[in-house]
């Protein structure tokens, strides 16, 4: 059944609950810098995460964990500047919250402080709950993140599907419902089986968010570089790519090369 869709001219995470209470799905993506960003706010996206996917889609690393916070930090930066609209949330990296809630405090006063954004996003459940209450009780909203947790992936050794045990599923149940409980806003679940996903989003009254879950939760979220096609070497099953920029962009620039090794570029028209 479609749901009338309320114009949010800002949207923060009390909308995003309202969002779920409505029936309306909430649409998440990636950005890393000022262009993208004013791209996807432009276009109507809820929520923009600043993610540490920037490790491997920005930077070229094979995981998520050798980005800093400081870097974190300069690409949420990037983003605040360009967005009207949309709610910023910001990865908390490796490092920088898991061993001492103190220290998760500090990394999001800084992000909170330094970058502009809206709020944190941290993995894990029941093991980070000190940090996330104690993010809390400073007034920055914390968005939880469940099932594969990429930070986590030396643990796990493998990016396949989380949560197909009946064990493992039901403490990611009781880890959202823990969240829900501490005071999260919203939770991504990622790469779980869609009935799991299912019950989790009917199970809390905050948003979830997810990727690789099926389509039973509130919303979705994918990294804006394999949704628009532009890195064409991940193809799991959950991307549904709306491009193919890397065939485009690659085509484009090769025009160009040709264009100027035969002097056709710049014509008349285009010098002064």
């Amino acid at each position: 059944m479609s749901v009338a869709k309320k114009d949010y001219k800002k949207v923060t995470t009390k909308s995003l609950i309202e969002m779920k209470a409505n029936g309306e799905k909430i649409s998440m993506l990636t950005a890393y810098d000022f262009t993208m960003a004013k791209i996807v706010d432009t276009a109507g996206v809820d929520v923009i995460l600043v993610g540490d996917s920037a490790s491997n889609v920005m930077a070229g690393h094979e995981t998520t964990l050798p980005i800093t916070l400081d870097q974190m930090i300069y690409h949420a930066s990037s983003v605040i500047r360009a967005v009207d609209r949309a709610l910023v949330v910001v990865d908390l990296p490796f490092g920088s919250y898991q061993s001492d809630p103190k220290e998760a405090l500090r990394s999001s006063i800084r992000i909170m402080k330094e970058s502009g954004g809206h709020a944190v996003k941290l993995e894990g459940g029941s093991e980070i709950k000190e940090s996330i209450k104690r993010i809390l009780a400073a007034g920055i909203p914390v968005m939880g993140h469940l099932g594969l947790t990429p930070q986590s992936i030396y643990k796990f050794g493998t990016y396949t599907v989380r949560a197909k045990e009946e064990a493992e599923a039901e403490k990611l149940v009781e880890d959202a419902q823990l969240l829900e409980r501490l005071g999260c806003f919203a939770i991504v679940l990622e790469k779980i089986p869609a009935k799991l996903a299912q019950r989790v989003a009917q199970s809390i009254s905050i948003p979830v968010i997810g990727i690789g879950a099926g389509g039973g939760v509130d919303g979705q979220v994918l990294v804006i570089h394999d949704m628009l096609g532009m890195n064409n070497e991940f193809s799991p099953r959950f991307l549904r790519r709306y491009l193919d920029l890397y065939e485009q962009m690659t085509g484009a620039i090769g025009k160009y090369v040709e264009d100027v090794k035969s002097a056709d570029f710049p014509n008349e028209k285009e010098q002064y």
